[in-house]
């Protein structure tokens, strides 16, 4: 475990410099002037541009050579200092980023556990079943096809307009105030449940598809016929088709975590959810390289340390990969 452990974070550690490397030039290679619109948010001031020049220098040494800008980067990573906004100025970047993170893992996290667990369990039943699979398999791929953007618009129709039950833009009503009151919890799980339900839907149907076929194929195992010539019961069968079914899907779940990310980009922009997606997009159309560099970075830790711990589960479930390193040894 030691030797596993160790070799994925080093290959995590130098993706994370890398990405971290490309976040840093990609606003430098945007069009636009940042200096600009800082300034221009203090038009009419008297020495309103001296002062937005000298903070901005000092903050981020744009006056100096690029080598030195990013090796200040990493300096200030290092302390947590990403810099100010500069569509929320003066307001710090760090704290821009805490207060939005919160939006993303109360949607993202339970609507990917969510949709992997029921996903599997019903990709599994269909799968077993071939009068449920006749059914059950158009409505997956009908899912699974769906763009996260068109569903999510689908969604405020039905449910938001037509119906009317749920609210359709921001985490909660701008006359509310904030606090751990029932009236606001309510109000806010309201505004929660359709981001949520788009998210966990979309992802449901390619989790069902994957164990569905998997099961498929375990059924034809030779283990699976070995059990049945020795009259084991289904039930067993279905158990250990199932296990190793379910560790590919392990691995899946690795590989979505960039499509989950960009889908909930899109979800939040449709429901105006102030996560790091849709700041991010503010960021773009008001040319705020700061607060974009700031939410890059927090997507890619979360990216990569989400990867990083389905590497490690995935080891832990899986003893074949705990007995390809003792053989190494």
């Amino acid at each position: 475990m030691g030797k596993y452990f160790g070799k994925k974070l080093a290959i995590y550690l130098v993706t994370f410099f890398v990405a971290v490397t490309i976040n840093w030039l990609i606003p430098r290679f945007m069009p636009g002037d940042p200096i600009l619109s800082m300034i221009a948010q203090f038009q009419g001031l008297e020495g309103g541009q001296e002062i937005i020049q000298s903070r901005f220098v000092q903050s981020f040494g744009l006056d100096q050579p690029l080598i030195y800008q990013y090796l200040n980067f990493w300096r200030s990573l290092f302390r947590g200092d990403l810099g100010v906004s500069i569509t929320i100025y003066p307001r710090p970047v760090i704290d821009i980023i805490r207060s939005s993170i919160f939006f993303d893992i109360i949607v993202v996290l339970p609507a990917v556990s969510l949709s992997w667990i029921i996903g599997n369990k019903a990709g599994a039943y269909s799968g077993f079943n071939k009068k449920a699979d006749s059914f059950l398999m158009p409505f997956f791929y009908f899912l699974t096809s769906s763009p996260y953007f068109w569903f999510a618009i689908v969604v405020v129709y039905v449910f938001g307009i037509r119906l009317n039950i749920f609210p359709t833009s921001h985490a909660y009503s701008p006359a509310m105030s904030p606090g751990f009151t029932l009236p606001f919890i309510i109000n806010f799980i309201r505004h929660w449940f359709l981001p949520f339900f788009t998210m966990f839907l979309v992802g449901l149907g390619g989790w069902a598809i994957g164990m569905r076929n998997m099961i498929i194929y375990e059924k034809k195992a030779n283990y699976s016929e070995y059990m049945k010539s020795l009259g084991a019961k289904d039930k067993m069968i279905r158990r250990y088709a199932f296990r190793n079914g379910v560790l590919p899907q392990v691995t899946g779940l690795a590989i979505q975590l960039g499509t989950i990310i960009s889908g909930a980009i899109l979800v939040q922009m449709v429901f105006s959810y102030p996560g790091l997606g849709y700041r991010m997009v503010q960021a773009v159309q008001n040319q705020d390289f700061f607060l974009l560099q700031g939410c890059f970075l927090a997507l890619i830790t979360m990216a990569l340390g989400a990867n990083f711990i389905v590497d490690i589960v995935y080891m832990i479930i899986d003893p074949r990969i705990r007995a390809s390193y003792k053989e190494e040894k």
